[in-house]
């Protein structure tokens, strides 16, 4: 939910009017008072799995919006943490949060690292890209990895048909693609474009071992399996 620090109603349908990148530098003042960022939940059960994998040396988050990753990566990484995203006004926010972390601006589907990293990790990012733009961003995050590198993301078990989660979702999609059908320029972010089978092909298809563990404390579905996994995407060593 929002909290009354939010944006207004007026603030977001500017936001949604304009294109992903200053939409979000608009929005980057408020964001952490949205929905939108990552919550604790998730970080924390993240950070807790990494932490049995690790220690690591140099941490990256992707698309790192105002850092709530930042944390994840401090807690687990030795050396310095990097976070890179295109939008100048969040990460505007993320320095004054986070001031011993580094700060890269850059379009992730064509990152500027090379073999600098131990760990990767990306938090709600993947709506922001189309399925024909993630194989791009993967080989980026694999360019950025030294060998036997970790990339690491949660991803949420797809709704069931019957829930309210799975019609308010899909309402939304609907509606971004009639927003982009309509209107320019374009703004990105769709819930249901990154299914778990595609996002393990293309993961595979930029070089990565693909396992993925659960994430404790977020419950299950109905079948057992769990709400929330974490996906390990490792660079062979």
């Amino acid at each position: 939910m929002f909290s009354p620090q939010g944006p207004s109603l007026r603030e977001l349908c500017v936001q949604a009017l304009s294109s992903v990148e200053r939409g979000y530098d608009l929005l980057a003042p408020k964001f952490d008072f949205t929905p939108f960022r990552t919550p604790e939940s998730i970080l924390g059960p993240t950070a807790q799995v990494l932490s049995e994998l690790g220690p690591f040396d140099q941490g990256l988050d992707v698309c790192c919006g105002t850092g709530a990753g930042i944390r994840v990566l401090a807690s687990v990484c030795r050396g310095p943490v990097t976070g890179v995203d295109f939008s100048a006004g969040m990460l505007a926010q993320a320095r004054g949060a986070h001031p011993g972390a580094r700060w890269v601006r850059a379009d992730v589907r064509a990152m500027p690292f090379v073999q600098g990293f131990d760990l990767a990790v990306t938090f709600g990012a993947l709506g922001h890209f189309l399925a024909a733009e993630r194989p791009a961003v993967f080989e980026g995050v694999y360019r950025a990895l030294r060998p036997g590198g970790l990339f690491a993301f949660p991803i949420g078990a797809p709704p069931s048909l019957t829930s309210v989660a799975h019609w308010v979702t899909a309402g939304f999609d609907l509606a971004m693609r009639v927003r982009n059908a309509l209107w320019r320029p374009p703004f990105v972010m769709y819930y249901r474009t990154s299914p778990l089978p595609a996002v393990r092909d293309d993961l595979a298809a930029a070089g990565f071992a693909v396992t993925a563990a659960a994430l404790p404390g977020l419950g299950r579905q109905r079948d057992g399996s769990p709400r929330y996994g974490l996906i390990l995407a490792r660079k062979p060593a």
